[in-house]
């Protein structure tokens, strides 16, 4: 049902109830007048015409004549009109009330007069031990009678049943004229127009809620002005903001899982070829009875070690590629977390020939940080120098404190070394140097860009080098934790 049907349906409800329960109040109220007063006019009457009732009841009674200014009685002429014609009245003479009426019984209840009313039983008992006795209020029904006790209390006329009607000007709550129901149809009509306007803004907020939500809520839903339907308008427009950003976030985290896929399709695969070339080998050379290749099998330990190292970058570059990255920053022991990397990499370093050192100082070195991203940021500097170093090569990793309260850790090797015009851009994702190329064609470069990212979410300063060995030294540098 539309909001304008069902506010006029509401109001017809509420006023139908409303017209006929005042109905209902005013011609109780003009009853109660008209026993009143029927009560008052009769009773002198009667009490005073004991002798002339007695002497003729069957004729007794019958219309009761008032005396001029009282209701029912003869009104005085309206005032005249200048103007018009002597005689003349100015307006229509008011509508009179029919005359009262009454009539003798005796002590039985019983008329001589042929037209008087048989008493009903129920105002019969009503007049035991009263003076008067009233027919109860019955709307739609103009009559007013009530039966009066004479004092004398015997004879023919010791009872008179007086009977009048109900008058619009005997205690009337509503006018005569039916001209008040005008302002209420007036305010009915007011209030539909009133809530056209209304109606007409809601439809407007309803055609751009729409319209923004057909096109992803790219757009705004504004509906001006300071009502409610303003602000629901507002409302409106900050969750389609709401939408719209989450949305973009949703597109953002879809479109890292799709590049998380992709690479992880590329990469995974190559270094899997390889090592499934070289476990063929290994099977073949065992199946001839020959001894054992330690160079096939420190190049599959290699693949294998690379794929490990690989599936966790591609993890924390797919965490790193969304819009709000959350840190979950704890007290990182940097000696501990030395010590983990150092222990993850001996193995490859050994099958390389690449000598693996560690220096941390005797007191433990803590800081603030997310311990997955910043131990995989160590992990791949000191995995980068290992893998890209040469037989016979060294690579050492030393923390120490760089004040009071700072540390730094540095990864020092003294492999062939980056040129410094290209230091600058390995930090780059996708960036790897021409001596990485020759030495590993498969990698993605994504070890020193989330080696440089994981520094840059904590607030840390990761910087290239070259060592004085010839080879890289990569540093890293920040606050203890407290500072």
């Amino acid at each position: 049902m539309k909001l304008r049907l069902r506010l006029a349906v509401t109001t017809i409800a509420a006023m139908i109830p409303t017209m006929l329960g005042l109905f209902w109040f005013d011609a109780a109220a003009q009853h109660r007048a008209a026993e009143q007063i029927l009560v008052d006019f009769a009773y002198p009457r009667a009490s005073s015409a004991r002798e002339a009732c007695e002497a003729a009841p069957a004729s007794w009674g019958r219309e009761l004549a008032p005396p001029p200014g009282v209701p029912g009685g003869p009104r005085p002429p309206p005032p005249h009109k200048k103007g018009l014609p002597p005689g003349e009245p100015s307006r229509p003479p008011p509508r009179r009330a029919r005359p009262a009426v009454a009539f003798a019984y005796d002590e039985s209840f019983h008329s001589q007069n042929p037209d008087a009313p048989v008493l009903p039983e129920k105002l019969v008992r009503a007049i035991g031990g009263h003076d008067v006795a009233i027919v109860p209020f019955s709307w739609g029904d103009p009559t007013v009678e009530v039966l009066l006790r004479m004092p004398w209390g015997s004879g023919p006329c010791s009872f008179v049943l007086a009977r009048g009607t109900t008058d619009p000007e005997w205690g009337a709550v509503l006018p005569e004229t039916q001209l008040w129901l005008l302002p209420t149809l007036a305010v009915f009509a007011a209030m539909l127009l009133a809530v056209g306007p209304v109606v007409r803004r809601i439809r407007q907020l309803t055609e751009a809620v729409r319209r923004s939500a057909s096109n992803a809520y790219a757009s705004a839903v504004a509906i001006d002005g300071r009502d409610e339907i303003g602000e629901l308008s507002r409302a409106f427009d900050a969750a389609g903001r709401e939408i719209r950003a989450q949305l973009e976030e949703k597109d953002r985290r879809e479109q890292a899982l799709r590049h998380f896929l992709a690479n992880t399709t590329h990469d995974v695969m190559i270094p899997l070829t390889v090592l499934q070339g070289h476990l063929a080998t290994l099977r073949e050379r065992a199946r001839e009875g020959e001894p054992l290749d330690a160079g096939v099998l420190v190049s599959a330990m290699q693949e294998a070690h690379y794929m490990a190292s690989l599936v966790h970058n591609l993890g924390i570059a797919a965490k790193l590629d969304t819009a709000e990255i959350g840190l979950q920053r704890d007290a990182v022991e940097l000696d501990a977390l030395v010590a983990r990397v150092i222990g993850r990499h001996r193995p490859i370093a050994r099958q390389l020939e690449v000598s693996l050192e560690s220096a941390v100082p005797e007191e433990p070195i803590t800081i603030q940080a997310d311990v997955t991203l910043i131990e995989q940021a160590v992990s791949n500097v000191v995995y980068n120098a290992i893998r890209y170093n040469r037989a016979g090569g060294h690579v050492a990793v030393i923390l120490e404190r760089a004040s009071s309260d700072g540390f730094c850790l540095r990864v020092i090797d003294d492999g062939p070394g980056i040129p410094e015009d290209e230091l600058s851009k390995l930090v780059a994702r996708g960036a790897r140097g021409d001596e990485a190329r020759k030495r590993a064609p498969s990698g993605q470069g994504l070890g020193l860009h989330i080696a440089y990212r994981a520094a840059e979410l904590h607030g840390f300063r990761l910087t290239l080098g070259p060592s004085e060995f010839g080879g890289l030294e990569v540093v890293l540098e920040g606050k203890l934790a407290g500072a």
